[in-house]
């Protein structure tokens, strides 16, 4: 079957090769392995630290984890039991059902409901369903958020943390240029907090970089010697391009050498917050295609 469940765990298999890996812990993605176009050599997409704590006591460094119900640092007054991004990442999901199994490609709905220990930090009602699908060439992922109240309006923000597999000293990140964006690498808060505007055509990562860019293009280009990949997001306005660079040697969590091995795009609604009324369901999608 293209499914296969293991404990804490669920591995989607394509018929052309390509393969995934979900953490149930997070609902993480930690593995994707998708041939290029034009060579059938199946190569892993994400980065996964090597020194990534996979046993459910701390969030994975790498892949691809689920950030919500806040982006950093908890600020919003509803969030301010949280930890830094929030619960989603660190908690138990379930898996429901596959939703596609054939040629195309293969697809399965993981949901996570308010539990008590969520309930002890954070009391809004909500339902998150994910839903992944593995195609050939491609993986799509989207979050689904429903807010079951019938009357209080849901706010919260939300981000994949994409970590894409690319040697960090010769990629580019296309097209950012003239975007507003924030340089959470400044030293003073209030330099953080003062929109700048990109001016290169190509970003690139050879500096440590954390930069959070605002109403985005939505459609961004990861390229390198031998490798291109496009990254789609719907709804999820802006996008973090992050590597800390040396500074990775302070994350416990990170191999040696690392920060060389990867670029976090990340798409997400950060700056503000979604407002979504009651009875209502939002829908964040990243769609990942291998172009080279």
């Amino acid at each position: 079957m293209p499914v296969h469940q293991l404990p804490g765990k669920i591995i989607l298999q394509h018929p052309e090769g390509p393969s995934l890996e979900i953490l149930l812990y997070g609902a993480t993605i930690v593995s994707w392995k998708s041939p290029s176009v034009e060579n059938k050599e199946l190569k892993e997409r994400l980065f996964l630290s090597s020194k990534a704590i996979l046993d459910g006591t701390k969030a994975i460094r790498g892949g691809i984890p689920i950030v919500f119900p806040c982006f950093g640092a908890p600020q919003h007054p509803e969030h301010l039991k949280l930890a830094q991004h929030g619960f989603a990442r660190t908690s138990l999901w379930t898996f429901r059902k596959i939703l596609l199994d054939n040629e195309a490609g293969v697809s399965v709905q993981l949901t996570l409901d308010p539990t008590p220990e969520i309930a002890a930090v954070y009391d809004r009602p909500f339902q998150l369903t994910y839903v992944v699908t593995l195609a050939q060439h491609q993986l799509s992922t989207d979050l689904h958020v429903a807010n079951p109240s019938e009357s209080a309006t849901l706010q919260f923000q939300s981000l994949l943390h994409t970590y894409i597999a690319a040697p960090a000293q010769e990629l580019t990140i296309t097209p950012l240029q003239n975007v507003k964006y924030y340089d959470k690498m400044e030293s003073i808060t209030e330099a953080q907090q003062t929109a700048k505007v990109e001016t290169r055509a190509k970003v690139d990562v050879r500096r440590p970089t954390d930069s959070v860019y605002e109403d985005a293009p939505l459609d961004y280009t990861v390229s390198w010697p031998g490798g291109t990949v496009n990254i789609r997001a719907r709804e999820f306005k802006d996008v973090v391009v992050w590597n800390p660079g040396e500074g990775g040697k302070k994350i416990a969590d990170m191999e040696d050498g690392g920060w060389n091995n990867y670029v976090c795009v990340e798409p997400g609604y950060v700056r503000g917050y979604v407002n979504l009324a009651p009875g209502q369901t939002w829908i964040g999608q990243q769609v990942i295609t291998i172009k080279a």
